[in-house]
């Protein structure tokens, strides 16, 4: 995985990286990467293009900083499931996580899909090494729940494929779950209703006693 953007040239420099991010994001999720030019980008962060320019020399390097800043996001939503927090509620606030992603940052999924989707071709070795390495981590601690019978033995990394998929689902086929609901937009209650929908069938799947606490607050931004 590339080193994730460092912004350290005053408030200035900050906001600008910023933009260029976020209107990059958007742009390769409706384009693609091959779609995408840097003049798109740069007219819908609102900056001449030789600013962009400035900070990322090439699209690709850009391209490589969306995908860093959103592997970031999805990493620290991970770390909501530790060996000492309990099962109903780690997962409970991972899955909150992942949807408050969805909601909020729907390209971010996109651009990963289409990423994906295309082979990998920026993101084969982090997929293969890194993630991979941070996968099987977490499975070690569903693995040591199930250990102390604390959980249904289930096959731990399926476990993590099928919440992705639910999850993400809400981002990558959004336009779907409008036309099914019959809604313009979704509202924060369809991604409660979605969030409370895939924690049941986990913790139900997985033979999880619920604690009747909610998720963490903190759960989606961490």
């Amino acid at each position: 995985m590339a080193r994730p953007v460092t912004v350290d040239g005053g408030r200035i420099r900050k906001r600008n990286v910023a933009r260029i991010l976020e209107a990059a994001e958007g742009v390769f999720a409706e384009s693609g990467f091959r779609g995408a030019t840097t003049a798109a980008i740069a007219a819908r962060a609102g900056l001449p293009k030789a600013n962009l320019h400035y900070y990322f020399r090439t699209k690709k390097a850009l391209y490589r900083a969306v995908l860093d800043n959103i592997l970031e996001l999805w990493l620290g939503a991970f770390d909501q499931i530790r060996p000492e927090r309990d099962p109903a509620e780690a997962l409970g606030d991972y899955i909150a996580a992942k949807i408050y992603w969805s909601r909020t940052r729907p390209n971010a999924s996109k651009v990963f899909a289409n990423e994906v989707l295309h082979g990998a071709p920026i993101l084969g070795g982090f997929l293969a090494r890194e993630l991979r390495a941070r996968v099987e981590e977490k499975a070690a601690i569903l693995r040591r729940w199930m250990a102390q019978g604390r959980m249904r033995p289930v096959d731990p990394v399926h476990l993590v494929f099928a919440i992705w998929a639910m999850t993400q689902h809400y981002a990558d086929f959004e336009v779907q779950v409008r036309a099914v609901l019959g809604r313009g937009r979704l509202g924060e209650a369809d991604y409660a209703a979605a969030a409370g929908t895939i924690t049941a069938l986990v913790l139900d799947g997985c033979g999880i006693a619920r604690t009747g606490k909610a998720p963490s607050r903190g759960a989606a931004r961490s």
